[in-house]
């Protein structure tokens, strides 16, 4: 076992068993509670042709239960012992997580290495989720904000996997069959295609063994293929128009970027909180700062929108910047994205005052420091960064973030957010 050091990372301890389960621990004994996520690296880019929206599928089964567990017993027995259970599924990775009293770690690790291996897949329970999820489909369509980002996404990419929502498409779902997700489950959820994450009030070299104990059984596998597309580069404005009833008009912006281990990177993330507010790293953070940001200012504040924001979402491959805005009534979309266009033309030709790159820079530290404190956010933090690239990647980028110039911002600006490299969306109502 080797430590590591850094932030998030600091006292970080790295091991690895037998059959390929990566093991990150980072031991804390302020107060007797521990978290314990397992990771696999698979989402929604994984999924395959046809058969979209099979990884946030089978997130939905191992929540059905095991032989062992059955169906609603692992968050009764959790419960019991004042603990819980959730998992989620991203593009790029699903992930499960008890937090409960340190005593009842065994109880975490009993779980997870059963889900690893031996997860029902009922056909009942499997023709029963087809419509729950089905009907959570219907009923994001239903809100003109996320079928705009959808159609955007969708129309940005034209070949990588990022442009496929996560929940899948209505005919892939209506199609896929339980032997068909039933593969999915065994080709990825392998040891040697998962990272064990924990943290908390726990003796690392005793935990280790029961990781042994309880997960040493599970067979490594063939490293699942890799998605090989890669995005080529958009040589020319996108647009897209989507009409349907609602009851106001939005505007959606979408510019690609780069991977979060690329060396420009931190440089967008500032230009992403000088634009829209700097937001935490998943699990937590404070309010959104975005009301003394420029796009607050710019469409807002001069009665063009009544919100707008920017998100730069770390990803594995080549992912987007996004930004949306909701139109006030009585103002056309055009208008918006004129102001929009402004704002952009503004970041990317005059420099940044020196006062508003430091305010960007200590947003960006204090959401991370709000979303990274606790067990739970940690391990979530420790988990993305370690899918990202390595659990070390998270610092450096905050760390890079924090001594990023006014001339990199503006090359960034340029770099990526122009039109020739923008999908404009308007969703009007209808």
């Amino acid at each position: 076992m080797t430590a590591m050091g850094g932030q998030l990372c600091d006292e970080v301890i790295e091991a690895a068993l037998d059959n390929g389960v990566k093991v990150l621990m980072k031991p804390q004994h302020r107060s007797p509670i521990v978290t314990c996520w397992a990771c696999y690296r698979v989402g929604s880019r994984n999924d395959p042709q046809g058969r979209t929206g099979s990884s946030h599928w089978t997130e939905h089964m191992l929540f059905k239960g095991t032989a062992r567990w059955g169906k609603g017993e692992i968050p009764r027995e959790l419960s019991k012992r004042g603990g819980y259970f959730n998992g989620f599924t991203s593009e790029d990775e699903t992930v499960y997580f008890e937090t409960l009293p340190s005593e009842h770690l065994d109880l975490a690790l009993d779980i997870e290495s059963d889900m690893m291996m031996n997860a029902l897949f009922d056909a009942e329970e499997f023709e029963a989720e087809r419509t729950v999820i089905i009907a959570e489909r219907e009923g994001a369509e239903n809100q003109p904000l996320y079928l705009l980002a959808e159609q955007v996404r969708a129309t940005a990419y034209d070949i990588h996997p990022y442009r496929v929502p996560i929940i899948g498409w209505k005919c892939d779902l209506r199609a896929i069959s339980r032997e068909e997700l039933l593969e999915h489950y065994r080709t990825f959820y392998a040891p040697n295609n998962c990272t064990l994450v924990l943290v908390g009030d726990f003796d690392p070299d005793r935990t280790l063994e029961r990781a042994h104990s309880y997960f040493g059984s599970a067979p490594r596998q063939a490293p699942p293929a890799e998605p090989r597309a890669e995005e080529p580069a958009q040589s020319g404005e996108r647009r897209v128009l989507v009409k349907k009833p609602g009851t106001a008009s939005y505007v959606i912006a979408a510019f690609h970027a780069p991977k979060a281990s690329h060396e420009e990177t931190a440089a967008l993330l500032v230009a992403d909180a000088i634009l829209g507010g700097a937001r935490g790293i998943g699990m937590g953070g404070s309010a959104h700062l975005g009301i003394t940001s420029r796009l607050y200012r710019a469409l807002v504040e001069t009665k063009l929108a009544v919100s707008a924001g920017c998100f730069f979402r770390l990803s594995v491959d080549p992912g987007l910047i996004m930004i949306f805005a909701t139109v006030r009534q009585g103002v056309q979309s055009d208008q918006v994205e004129q102001a929009l266009r402004k704002e952009l033309m503004n970041l990317a030709e005059k420099p940044v005052e020196e006062a508003e790159l430091e305010k960007a820079r200590r947003q960006i530290e204090a959401q991370w420091a709000y979303s990274l404190d606790g067990v739970t956010g940690q391990a979530y933090g420790l988990s993305l960064a370690d899918r990202l690239e390595s659990c070390r990647l998270l610092d450096e980028l905050r760390s890079k973030a924090l001594q990023v110039g006014r001339d990199e911002v503006a090359q960034v600006a340029r770099k990526y957010l122009h039109a020739d490299n923008m999908t404009i969306g308007h969703f009007i109502p209808s």
